[in-house]
């Protein structure tokens, strides 16, 4: 069995895959201090270690790749980071591919193989990112903008009258509450940021490219926008499969 894990700034996702089938998978916070032993037990708690037999990560925490490395180490794991050097079966066309997020490339790679070139991957993290794949199949860049839950935490941090919110989508745009007005400018103001920069992509691209949306946040904002097409919730986890199996 396969071990994939992508750690972000704010969640870690590990999937468990069964081949190509993903068997089980859990959700948890990112403690960027957490050691190789805590993250043993920690994972220990969650599946059986002994049961695994590859392991795949993408880190956007350098601090952590180096405790997972650790980990992987004492349950004597062989262990594939995604980064530079890595096949990943995609051609990047970026300035300076090593500036490019390992979780934006296993992203594309999997958005490539389900559903085909051109395509644009909207993953709702701490950041939201797009990513786009040519017609050509081939990793050509994207757009990194802000990400909800960092949006509301600004807007918090600075206004003392307001508080936080459900992540839920107002009955109406128009808010007649300061619970549905914020939640309204959340949902429907990142639905239209997402609108319009996919918009932008399809006309540098010059062709409708399916558009799909993964991360924690996709099936809040993909019903309410004209251009999300596809929820994919474990788009990441796949590619970090795809890659581990090109490279074995």
């Amino acid at each position: 069995m396969l071990l994939a894990a992508d750690v972000g700034n704010t969640q870690t996702v590990y999937g468990l895959f069964e081949g190509d089938r993903l068997a089980d998978h859990f959700r948890v916070a990112t403690e960027g201090r957490r050691t190789a032993d805590e993250l043993f037990v920690l994972i220990e708690g969650l599946l059986e270690l002994d049961s695994v037999d590859g392991f795949c990560l993408s880190s956007t925490v350098p601090a952590l790749q180096r405790e997972y490395e650790r980990l992987a180490e004492r349950a004597s794991l062989p262990l594939l980071v995604v980064g530079p050097g890595v096949s990943t079966g995609i051609a990047i066309r970026y300035d300076d591919p090593r500036e490019v997020g390992p979780d934006r490339i296993v992203n594309a790679v999997a958005a490539k193989e389900r559903y085909g070139a051109p395509c644009i991957v909207v993953d709702f993290g701490t950041s939201t990112n797009f990513d786009v794949v040519s017609p050509e199949g081939e990793y050509v860049g994207g757009v990194l903008a802000p990400g909800i839950e960092i949006s509301m935490d600004a807007l918090f941090a600075r206004a003392a009258r307001l508080f936080r919110v459900d992540f839920n989508a107002p009955p109406t745009v128009i808010g007649k509450t300061t619970q549905t007005a914020l939640q309204s400018g959340l949902v429907y103001g990142f639905v239209g940021q997402v609108d319009e920069i996919v918009t932008r992509i399809r006309g540098e691209l010059g062709v409708e490219a399916t558009v799909i949306a993964t991360g924690g946040l996709a099936e809040l904002v993909a019903p309410h926008s004209r251009t999300l097409e596809r929820v994919d919730p474990f788009l990441t986890l796949e590619g970090l499969r795809l890659v581990y199996a090109r490279n074995s």
